[in-house]
């Protein structure tokens, strides 16, 4: 569960439709039974929704708006043209809520 972090960019695979987002997850901060503070913590995530839910993606969802998302981790990686290995990990949505 968590915010998204800037509206979803739409693109097409054929002509299926492939939506990507931000979005931020929080872990409250808390104190532990022996009383060390730990700080609030976000991580951001990559979000990869295919065929009707990029549809309702790019018709509801925007900035800002709060999702409770189901999915697989997905890494993959690539090289660039100066030979640099480049890796990122996406969440490729099964199932998503839009949250009030």
């Amino acid at each position: 569960m968590g915010n998204v972090g800037r509206d979803p960019e739409i693109r097409y695979i054929d002509t299926r439709p492939v939506a990507t987002f931000s979005l931020a997850t929080t872990e409250r901060a808390r104190r532990t039974a022996s009383g060390v503070e730990i700080p609030e913590r976000t991580e951001w995530h990559n979000i990869v929704m295919f065929d009707s839910s990029a549809e309702i993606a790019e018709k509801y969802i925007r900035k800002g708006s709060r999702l409770l998302i189901e999915g697989k981790l997905r890494t993959r990686t690539w090289q660039d043209l100066n030979t640099l290995k480049h890796t990122i990990t996406e969440i490729y949505v099964d199932t998503f809520e839009i949250l009030r």
